[in-house]
């Protein structure tokens, strides 16, 4: 009995290399996918075009899935929506007939962790709202306009006043004189 919609019965391709099918899905992750600034939400359609073709290994599975993904954008924090598109291909195998991660378990095949594995991967780790996004003014706190760049007052360490005194064009004598030869011993 399937757990899920992306549990697929394969009982008539299964041992039959040559023969396919090829399935539309919708269903849910059923938990939150993701972690950060990007997440997909337990209840959001997951999209499922998938094709599943017997080989002699076992159940080869390529497909597409897409899905609606919420994320803040790490520059400016705004909060905006995100599509995730995700293409996968796994084998999975009969019990030892090859090193595959997923396994035929009698005659069904499991899709949702592959197009799990897929959505995480193509999540952002540091999403942008838009391309162009200026972030945040770190005084005030205000979103910047597109294109803004900050330029921080200048301002001296307190602990470093005391050196401001000094010139830069200080020499070191020992370097002026590098052009002096040293005397040869004999």
């Amino acid at each position: 009995m399937p757990a899920h919609p992306f549990t697929i019965s394969v009982r008539d391709i299964v041992r039959k290399p040559g023969q396919m099918r090829e399935l539309e899905l919708d269903g849910t992750f059923g938990d939150t996918v993701g972690e950060g600034l990007a997440t997909v939400a337990a209840d959001a359609v997951i999209e499922l075009d998938a094709r599943l073709e017997s080989v002699h290994e076992g159940i080869l599975a390529t497909g597409r899935a897409s899905v609606p993904a919420r994320a803040t954008c790490s520059r400016c924090l705004t909060e905006f929506a995100l599509d995730v598109d995700v293409d996968f291909l796994e084998l999975f195998a009969y019990d030892g007939a090859s090193e595959s991660d997923y396994l035929v378990a009698d005659d069904f095949v499991d899709l949702l962790p592959v197009v799990r594995d897929a959505v995480v991967l193509a999540l952002p780790f540091q999403p942008v709202d838009r391309p162009d996004c200026a972030g945040l003014d770190p005084v005030t706190g205000e979103r910047l306009e597109p294109g803004t760049t900050y330029v921080p007052e200048e301002t001296t360490d307190p602990r470093w006043a005391a050196l401001q005194g000094f010139s830069a064009d200080v020499t070191d004598e020992a370097s002026s004189d590098e052009g002096a030869q040293a005397p040869k011993k004999e």
